[in-house]
């Protein structure tokens, strides 16, 4: 049975908690709110500033009505064996005119976190960290019945004292004051009644005494920016790529082909949202035989011609475009198309805004104290401090959150030099030597080998992709073997070589042979994806066409004879948007692609030089079997600088020969010599010079037969003729 009775006789509470929980800067209010056992009975105490009066509604149906002890305190005692379950009844006035409020209690309810997910982040071994941290809406069963609302998680150890503040008490946390779970650092609580799509961020009281309000760094979702509060988020979407991924998982990536399609979602077509992106990119790609897209980074960041490099939201999909569902409804039809989806990734730094991760609970947290590991200079970002464990928790669990709950195929991870070397882009005698006085940076080398081991051990099929531009060893070499652990790395030599080489009139050319050549003297060093990415089409360096020299047709003549030398050189290949079809601009996020140019006929004929070239490299093992195999590829002629051509044999696992001639002069070779592996019947599968991919239409009509006098260190050769700026790929009849 309920009774009331006087203040007088409840428990005293100490002014120091008394003080502490009225002003919402305790950091255990549950140890005073809520209810706690009393001389055989209860005590509830539930804080309710500007309330005039204030009652407890027992399972029962019986009311109990609550004094005011302290500054918005309110307290009573209920006489019964076990604890109550019960709910809040506050009555206000203003103006004459009493208003009541039945809400729940969030005190009154156990922690959200148990004591593994405690323990794991502790270790810094939670795997699934996203689900014990961050928001998420949950129902508790009790006797009067469900309580359906929001726990909210955050690791801020350096805190004194943490609020959740946001559109449901707007934005003044003093009734919403977490409770610290022991030494972890993590804060806790449970509030009832908030739903998904609410706006919040955490209150933060710092150990100099201040209030900084800060992001969830675990926010699933976001607003759009240039707001910036977290968003209580809660899937509903349902997974329909199931056959993509059973084949995913079977699948070999290094023995099968990819060829990648580089995008800014935000500039592909302007003004799309995730799903509208899925109505048009898709049959795009089909149209041009990408196994692959790329997306440029989708985790929230602020600034926007940041391209998504500067990121305050790693587990929140950027709201520009669409809530997480919308963008897993774009992965889900991609994947239902047969095509791949991989994302940047970046982990090797974040920005400075003071309402992000940024000194986070008003102490360096996630970056590194120390300005000479914690700063970049060029990029006037923080550090991410690898040392740290639950810093590194942070970073693995995400790349896992990205594979597992967006079902993506593969991360690119942006900037892995920057992370590798402790001097990166620092003077002398701004950066601090490793335990042994080098300049690895061996905290980040084990995040990084950590982050691999767990993804592959996770979801096998998956890829982990290096931005790498130095000749550190290793980088997609086994991590038990003291590798980095990485799928592929980005071949950035054979990219800067290869352009510089291009960018060159052809009369200047043969004095430049060797750039064309050098990557295959360490092509199988690593498992290299060769990249035309949007870091060489901006910043002043032009399009890929514009980089061409000579007149527009000599320009896209050049364009489509790198691409084919490109598609059959060793390696996978990566193109970035607009360089399909020739976009004579550079790339301008603001304003996106010159789509407008299709409209010539040379520049659509590019376009289906590209579908081409992922046709028959699809069709043709030979492209993609050997990749990372010295057997795949063999040099007929790669030292032929004073006619500007190459000449070489692609092989699958059979044995089956493709032969490519590339000629970067800009004059045909008539009566050309080449040696082949087999005679008989040769047949032109591909000629970039042909008129319908605006070519001159210069080549070798009909079959081509190779005779028995071996040339080249071949046993057979045939003449054929090799069209200017162009490309031959050749394979027998038979």
């Amino acid at each position: 049975m309920a009774f009331k009775k006087k203040a007088s006789n409840l428990p005293s509470i100490g002014d120091y908690d008394r003080d502490r929980v009225s002003n919402g800067s305790h950091h255990d209010p549950h140890g005073t709110l809520g209810v706690h056992p009393f001389e055989g009975g209860w005590v509830i105490r539930t804080l309710k500033p500007m309330a005039t009066k204030v009652v407890a509604v027992l399972s029962n149906g019986k009311e109990v009505e609550l004094n005011h002890a302290w500054n918005g305190i309110w307290n009573g005692a209920v006489a019964s064996k076990d604890a109550p379950d019960y709910r809040i009844k506050a009555t206000y006035t203003a103006d004459g005119k009493s208003t009541e409020w039945l809400v729940d209690d969030p005190y009154r309810h156990l922690p959200t976190i148990g004591e593994l997910d405690l323990h794991l982040i502790g270790e810094g071994r939670h795997e699934e960290l996203w689900k014990a941290l961050g928001s998420h809406v949950i129902s508790v069963k009790g006797p009067i019945g469900e309580s359906r609302g929001t726990s909210f998680k955050v690791w801020a150890p350096n805190a004194q004292a943490v609020r959740v503040v946001g559109d449901f008490n707007h934005w003044v946390g003093v009734a919403h004051s977490m409770r610290v779970m022991g030494s972890t650092g993590v804060w806790e609580l449970f509030i009832p009644g908030i739903e998904a799509g609410t706006a919040y961020k955490y209150e933060i009281l710092t150990k100099a005494g201040h209030w900084i309000k800060k992001i969830d760094p675990m926010a699933r979702q976001t607003q759009c920016p240039p707001d910036t509060a977290s968003i209580v988020t809660e899937s509903t979407h349902k997974w329909s790529d199931n056959t993509w991924i059973e084949t995913r998982t079977k699948r070999d990536a290094l023995s099968a082909p990819m060829s990648i399609y580089e995008l800014h979602a935000g500039s592909w077509r302007t003004a799309m949202n995730y799903r509208d992106l899925a109505d048009e990119l898709i049959p795009y790609i089909q149209e041009l035989g990408f196994t692959h897209v790329e997306f440029m980074p989708l985790a929230e960041h602020p600034f926007a011609p940041s391209w998504g490099y500067q990121v305050t939201g790693y587990y929140a999909p950027t709201a520009r475009f669409g809530s997480p569902d919308d963008l897993k409804v774009l992965i889900d039809r991609l994947h239902q198309a047969g095509i791949g989806v991989i994302l940047d990734w970046v982990p090797a730094h974040f920005p400075k805004d003071d309402w992000a991760l940024a000194r986070y609970d008003g102490q360096p947290l996630y970056e590194h104290a120390d300005p000479r590991r914690g700063e970049h200079p060029d990029w006037g970002t923080y550090i991410f401090d690898f040392g740290r464990t639950e810093v590194r928790n942070f970073l693995v669990a995400n790349a896992l959150y990205w594979l597992e709950e967006f079902h993506i195929d593969g991360l690119r991870v942006d900037a892995v030099a920057s992370m590798l070397y402790l001097d990166y882009s620092r003077e002398a005698n701004d950066w601090l030597p490793n335990e042994f006085g080098g300049r690895e940076n061996l905290d980040a080398i084990r995040f990084m080998q950590e982050t691999n081991a767990t993804a592959y051990r996770r979801n096998p099929g998956i890829m982990m992709i290096a931005e790498e531009s130095t000749s550190w060893g290793g980088v997609s070499a086994p991590t038990d073997g003291g590798g980095l652990g990485y799928g592929f790395k980005w071949n950035m030599g054979w990219m800067n070589d290869t352009l510089r080489y291009i960018e060159k009139d052809p009369m200047y050319r043969k004095h430049h042979h060797g750039e064309l050549t050098f990557s295959m003297l360490y092509a199988y060093d690593e498992k290299f994806v060769l990249p035309i990415s949007h870091d060489e089409v901006v910043h002043g360096k032009g399009s890929l066409l514009a980089k061409m020299p000579g007149d527009r047709w000599q320009q896209l003549a050049n364009v489509r004879a790198y691409l084919a030398y490109m598609w059959s050189h060793p390696g996978k290949q990566l193109l970035f948007m607009g360089s399909e079809f020739g976009q004579p601009s550079e790339w301008n996020q603001e304003r996106g692609l010159d789509w407008w140019i299709l409209e010539q006929p040379v520049h659509q004929a590019l376009k289906s030089l590209v579908a081409t070239l992922n046709r028959l490299y699809l069709e043709n093992p030979s492209f993609w079997e050997l990749d990372h195999d010295r057997a795949g590829f063999v040099w007929i002629d790669g030292g032929n600088a004073d006619a500007n051509t190459l000449s070489f044999l692609r092989y699958d696992r059979s044995g089956k020969p493709i032969a490519c001639v590339i000629n970067f002069a800009g004059q045909p070779h008539h009566g050309f010599r080449l040696g082949l592996p087999q005679s008989g019947e040769w047949v032109e599968m591909l000629n970039t010079d042909a008129s319908e991919f605006g070519g001159s239409g210069v080549g070798n009509f009909g079959t081509i037969n190779a005779n028995l006098e071996g040339s080249h260190g071949q046993p057979h050769s045939a003449e054929i003729s090799v069209p200017p700026l162009a490309a031959l790929w050749l394979k027998p009849k038979r």
